[in-house]
């Protein structure tokens, strides 16, 4: 995938760059396979606000992925490498010899044409095939990695990202992680072969304020442009934060871990993102 700029012709267009779309091979949606999502604008049941900076985007259709790569050894095709708006990565369209249709996530070097199957036991280990983690040679990059057993993928969806299967311990899977983490999953979750395409999908240059705002993000204001009433770093005379470290506007010191010391989940994990090794108690 590459970018290619726009005419200068506006201060808003000087750098902004955007991706050239050579790599699709559909350009309209599978109607069968569209939701229409209601945007809530980071609001809650009761209209409140539960997340700041959201609202004003483009309205959008669905496009229902099957992530748990359900249709278990029956092959299907790829039919097209088609856009969507609610990832940084593109999705293929595959056609199962059994009349069904779907969208995988489009796996770096997967094209039109390719066969593709979910196996429930050992299979060729080839770009965009599923399985079993027991049964994929130690060493291959995965996407689309299930965290339980039928739960559907959760790890290795963004674009340009993999997870690296390490090794087999057992009942479990030692995986490597993007972030760095290394942590066992159960042997029996499915993950599928290659790794996400569009690997520069991050160094787009959005150009002007406005993209943002299409996109469904609205501004974010400092701390200490605030008032005092609304904001810890507020008020005061001049650009000051008071002396005091940047927090939250509920007074949370930046950089303060969220994750629960005894969380359950920690078991699994052998070594964090920040280097630092854990040992099961």
């Amino acid at each position: 995938m590459g970018y290619r700029k726009l005419f200068s012709g506006s201060p808003g267009a000087r750098q902004a760059t955007i991706p050239d779309f050579a790599e699709l091979t559909k350009h309209k949606p599978e109607k069968s396979l569209l939701q229409k999502i209601h945007f809530r604008a980071g609001r809650n049941s009761a209209g409140r606000i539960t997340v700041w900076h959201k609202g004003d985007r483009h309205a959008r259709f669905y496009r229902v992925i099957d992530f748990k790569r359900s249709k278990i050894d029956v092959v299907g095709t790829v039919v097209g490498i088609e856009y969507d708006p609610n990832r940084n990565c593109r999705i293929a369209l595959v056609h199962y010899n059994d009349g069904a249709k779907g969208y995988i996530l489009a796996a770096k070097d997967l094209v039109t044409g390719t066969k593709v199957t979910s196996f429930s036991g050992a299979g060729e280990p080839k770009v965009g095939n599923a399985m079993q983690l027991k049964h994929i040679p130690q060493g291959l990059n995965l996407h689309n990695v299930e965290l339980q057993p039928g739960r559907g993928g959760q790890l290795g969806r963004s674009a340009g990202t993999f997870v690296r299967l390490m090794a087999i311990d057992g009942n479990f899977a030692i995986i490597a992680l993007p972030s760095g983490e290394l942590r066992r999953v159960h042997a029996s979750c499915r993950a599928t072969i290659g790794e996400i395409g569009m690997a520069d999908a991050n160094v787009r240059s959005i150009g002007k304020a406005g993209r943002n705002r299409w996109k469904g993000i609205r501004p974010t204001v400092r701390g200490n442009a605030m008032n005092p009433i609304a904001h810890p770093l507020g008020g005061g005379e001049g650009h000051t934060n008071g002396g005091r470290q940047h927090c939250t506007p509920w007074g949370v010191v930046e950089g303060t871990k969220t994750r629960t010391r005894k969380n359950k989940n920690n078991v699994f994990i052998i070594r964090r993102r920040d280097g630092k090794t854990l040992t099961a108690e």
